[in-house]
């Protein structure tokens, strides 16, 4: 469910899926106001984190280092996302219109998918990087060169725009057909013949953004930071006196895990369920319409809120990127 889009205009592909006329949806309704609050909030926010991350990376003297590079891309991508969120919320406030034209709606939609997709995969490769420099330093010095980063860097933004073309295709301007209301939502009437078939489009769409943009990362980030915690182990038990060291870095690895899995779960397992209805796996029912409806945009929001904290956990978790950044603001 994207943000432009109203509760009406997304379950419009559940027709033909069941009778669900005479559920009552009075229980699902959600304060109007409250989240346009969050999305100018977030922006705000990562407006803020953000900036100061790129300021940072783009005044400091001498080479950049790898980690630095990835911090500032990484800052680049969520601040270009959260940078649209004051429309969403406009959108928002107007009950869903979208006063905005056919191009903006496009463009605005394929640019912040692009951005998800590029800021979740900078992170995994954060996270690789940060693998091949702890548990392998040594042999890793050939494989992380600046060449060779500048190049991982060119295909995430290159994948990311070909995984959002499908954003950029479908997504359109919609009148209702009621009133004078503007959606701006995916049309695929002009892939499908059915609306059946657009219900096996919108899951299959739902399940690979799940997958690409939760689950392998996460897999990933896993995998990789249990492999640098038991080298960090190992290490500490030999040089006991930096206990200090090793908790913060600890710390930041628990930080990073636990934080993006709280983001990201509940909106990727929402649009799980969602594609397995459509899928015929789980009969529809009332219930399930009323819970979705209720809780999609809380777990819009969360899954929001993570490009704002990025700067907090991938930059000013760092003591010296940190002491650099406030004495670049004059703040120290």
């Amino acid at each position: 469910m994207e943000p432009t889009e109203s509760p009406s205009e997304y379950y419009s592909h559940y027709e033909g899926t069941g009778d669900l006329e005479m559920c009552d949806y009075s229980q699902s309704a959600v304060s109007q106001m409250l989240f346009p609050v969050l999305y100018v909030l977030i922006f705000i926010l990562g407006l803020l984190g953000n900036g100061a991350v790129i300021f940072t990376v783009w005044r400091t003297q001498g080479k950049r280092r790898v980690p630095l590079v990835y911090i500032g891309n990484l800052a680049l991508a969520d601040l270009t996302f959260v940078s649209f969120l004051p429309l969403w919320a406009v959108n928002a406030v107007l009950d869903y219109h979208w006063p905005f034209g056919w191009f903006l709606c496009k463009i605005s939609c394929y640019v912040v998918v692009l951005n998800l997709y590029a800021s979740v995969f900078l992170l995994t490769s954060m996270t690789f990087d940060r693998y091949l420099a702890i548990v392998h330093p040594l042999s890793s010095r050939q494989v992380r060169t600046r060449s060779r980063m500048y190049v991982s860097l060119a295909a995430v933004w290159t994948l990311s725009g070909l995984l959002a073309l499908p954003v950029l295709i479908f997504q359109t301007t919609r009148h209702s057909m009621s009133d004078d209301y503007i959606f701006c939502t995916m049309d695929l009437s002009q892939a499908v013949s059915s609306e059946h078939q657009e219900g096996f489009w919108v899951a299959g769409l739902s399940l690979a953004m799940s997958v690409l943009l939760f689950l392998l990362p996460f897999l990933v980030m896993m995998v990789c930071y249990g492999l640098i915690s038991c080298t960090l182990i190992s290490h500490f038990k030999i040089h006991r006196k930096q206990h200090q060291r090793k908790r913060r870095l600890f710390k930041i690895i628990i930080t990073v895990v636990v934080v993006f899995a709280t983001c990201s779960i509940p909106i990727h397992a929402l649009r799980s369920a969602d594609a397995l209805v459509l899928l015929h796996v789980f009969p529809i029912t009332c219930a399930f319409m009323r819970f979705t409806m209720f809780i999609y945009p809380y777990a819009t929001c969360l899954s929001y809120a993570n490009s704002c904290l990025n700067p907090f956990l991938y930059a000013f978790l760092d003591l010296n990127f940190r002491s650099q950044c406030l004495r670049l603001l004059h703040l120290k």
